[in-house]
């Protein structure tokens, strides 16, 4: 009759064995996967000006700062 091998695993060993497919399917999954390119900046959304000094936030923002300190 043959002998079973006898094979502990400890828990520390087991964690080291998950990390280490963890890495490897993280490696291929890298590998295998098209470069994402990127898209072509708009100059005149760029360039746009954002800032309106007569907007209701910031006309809101200096009303509410005049108010008299407690």
């Amino acid at each position: 009759m043959k002998e079973r091998l006898k094979t502990d695993v400890r828990r520390r060993d087991l964690l080291l064995y998950v990390a280490i497919a963890g890495a490897g399917v993280a490696v291929t999954s890298a590998v295998v996967t098209e470069p994402v390119l990127a898209e072509p900046v708009n100059l005149a959304d760029k360039r746009k000006a954002r800032y309106q000094a007569n907007s209701a936030e910031i006309r809101n923002y200096y009303r509410v700062n005049a108010y008299p300190a407690k």
